[in-house]
C-alpha cells in the first residue's frame, strides 16, 4: 500500500464530508457547557450544513460549478486526436460474480463504456491509467484493459500502472504516449473530474481534448432532490474533493509545469 495514499486518504477524510461536519459538531458539544452560545452555534451549523450536504440540491451546488466548465464532445472523429486515455476510478474486490477477480468500480466502468463507444467511433488506440494505490495484487490499469477486451471487445494499446492519483496518472501516461509520438489524446473521466485531470495533462505536455462522461447536474431539480439521501451526500464528497484537488494543484503547480 502506498504511503502517500494512505496518508491523503486520511486526510481527505477529515477534509470531505461527512467527517468535515461531523467533527465540529462533536466540538460543539464538548464545548456547549464552558461557552454555551459558541458550543451550541458549532452543533447547528454542522446539523445543518450535513443536512444540505445529504441533498442532491445542496451537492448541485458544488457540482454544477464544475462541470460547466467542460461540455460533452461534439465529434471524437474531427478531434484529431491521436489515442483514448481513460483513467482509473477504483475498484471492487475480490468480486465474488466474477470469480474473486477485481472488478472495476461503478465509476470506473461508466468510463471504460463511453472509452469503448470512442474507440468505436474512430478507432483510436486506447491508454488505460491507474496503479495499486491501496496494495492489491493488480493493477487497476489491469482490470481495466481486462473488462475492456473481455466484455467491450476493445484492444487497449498501453497500460499505465505506476500511479497513485491523478497527478501520477498524467505524468506517467504522458512518458509513454510521447514515447510513441502521441501529442494529442482524448481525455476519458468524470464531468466532476475533467477540470482538474485536463489541467494535470496539459502541464505534462499534453493536448487535450476533453471527453466527459457521467454528468450530474444537467437534469431540472426534483423535489426529492432536496430530501437528505445516500447519494446527495456521497455526490457531495465527490465534488468537494474536486474543488480540494484543485485547490491543492493551484498551490504546487501555479509557479511551473511539471518537470
Amino acid at each position: 500500500m502506498s504511503a502517500g495514499w494512505l496518508f491523503n486518504t486520511i486526510v481527505s477524510a477529515f477534509l470531505l464530508p461527512p467527517l468535515n461536519l461531523i467533527v465540529p459538531g462533536l466540538l460543539g458539544v464538548m464545548l456547549r457547557k464552558r461557552w454555551p452560545r459558541f458550543g451550541t452555534t458549532l452543533i447547528v451549523v454542522s446539523l445543518l450544513g450535513l443536512l444540505v450536504l445529504c441533498t442532491a440540491a445542496g451537492a448541485r451546488l458544488f457540482v454544477a460549478p464544475l462541470e460547466q466548465r467542460t461540455t460533452p464532445l461534439a465529434s471524437a472523429r474531427g478531434s484529431g486526436a491521436q489515442a483514448i486515455v481513460v483513467l482509473g476510478g477504483g475498484r471492487l474486490r475480490n468480486a465474488p460474480e466474477y470469480g474473486g477477480r477485481d472488478s472495476p468500480s461503478l465509476i470506473a466502468l461508466g468510463r471504460l463504456r463511453y472509452a469503448a463507444r470512442l474507440h468505436r467511433e474512430t478507432g483510436l488506440p486506447v491508454l488505460v491509467a491507474g496503479g495499486v494505490p491501496d496494495g492489491a495484487s493488480e493493477s487497476e490499469a489491469s482490470v481495466m484493459a481486462r473488462v475492456l477486451r473481455e466484455e467491450f471487445s476493445i484492444p487497449v494499446k498501453w497500460l499505465e500502472q505506476a500511479s497513485d492519483n491523478t497527478a501520477e496518472n498524467a505524468r506517467f501516461s504522458a512518458q509513454l504516449l510521447k514515447q510513441a509520438n502521441v501529442q494529442r489524446i482524448l481525455l476519458v473521466t468524470d464531468a466532476l473530474h475533467m477540470p482538474r485531470s485536463q489541467t494535470i495533462f496539459r502541464k505534462y505536455g499534453l493536448q487535450v481534448v476533453p471527453a466527459p462522461t457521467a454528468f450530474a447536474s444537467h437534469n431540472h431539480l426534483r423535489p426529492l432532490d432536496f430530501l437528505p439521501s445516500g447519494d446527495g451526500l456521497r455526490l457531495s464528497h465527490y465534488a468537494m474533493h474536486e474543488w480540494v484537488g484543485q485547490f491543492w494543484y493551484w498551490l504546487r503547480y501555479r509557479a511551473a509545469a511539471p518537470s
